[in-house]
């Protein structure tokens, strides 16, 4: 499905463009760009280069990060060509980057409906402190935790149409959230940042907040959901039992 993987990977890039609180064009480096954001300078989606595909020599892009991105904690390049990335991957690993990959997963919308109960768009607001506290669970830094919470509402900006979806508890608090990203223009649409908070696993709310994405991607008439997947982890075959199919792959590379 190259036609496919190719309307995702500009999707993501024009995502990352809308999405940053400022764009670096660096036209003599053809296909990369930089995003930058000083409030929030932790965050690395929000900090990095962006390489959509090749024309660039590898070796530029350690120095490309150290001169665009400032002095940082660490470093991060996203490649979104598979072929192109793997070529890039020693000339990084040599400059002391390290690699992680993430598998395109892609599922058909046709004939999908709201689950029920469904999980419903709602403000950050009403997110914040769940994800604020499950972000504790993962990092001990205040001020990461404090900025990988609070860079959410930037997202708003990055697609057509942007929903925080929640699944809620018997009493009706947040168990479970996802982003859901609509491109009706592209045909496409994203679940990104699925996560159910650590006392509430176990209890369907995955399952809720897939099948309302889904949903809500057929009912906006969007043909196909994407979503990127760990290709270590084990939510690649959750998603595989729940009918989405690998058809590519990118590479993200950070410092340590």
């Amino acid at each position: 499905m190259p036609d496919l993987l190719e309307r995702v990977s500009a999707f993501r890039a024009s995502f990352a463009r809308r999405d940053a609180g400022e764009i670096v064009e660096l036209p003599e480096y053809p296909g990369v760009f930089a995003v930058r954001n000083a409030d929030y300078v932790l965050s690395h989606e929000h900090n990095q280069l962006i390489v959509t595909g090749p024309g660039t020599d590898p070796a530029a892009l350690p120095g490309l990060a150290a001169r665009w991105l400032g002095q940082r904690r660490q470093y991060a390049i996203t490649v979104l060509d598979e072929e192109w990335g793997e070529r890039a991957t020693p000339v990084l690993a040599e400059a002391g980057y390290e690699r992680g990959t993430a598998v395109v997963m892609v599922r058909d919308t046709e004939g999908c409906e709201l689950p029920e109960p469904a999980a419903l768009p709602t403000e950050f607001a009403d997110l914040r402190r769940a994800v604020l506290r499950q972000q504790s669970e993962w990092y001990e830094d205040e001020e990461l935790i404090r900025q990988l919470t609070d860079r959410r509402p930037t997202r708003l900006r990055g697609a057509e149409q942007v929903h925080f979806l929640a699944a809620r508890s018997a009493d009706g608090g947040v168990a479970a959230w996802v982003d859901l990203y609509l491109e009706p223009a592209a045909g496409l649409a994203q679940v990104e940042d699925l996560v159910t908070a650590a006392p509430h696993r176990r209890a369907g709310h995955g399952d809720t907040l897939l099948g309302s994405g889904l949903a809500l991607a057929a009912a906006a008439g969007i043909p196909q959901l994407f979503l990127l997947a760990d290709a270590d982890g084990w939510p690649r075959e959750w998603y595989a039992r729940r009918g989405f199919t690998g058809i590519g792959r990118s590479h993200s590379f950070h410092t340590n």
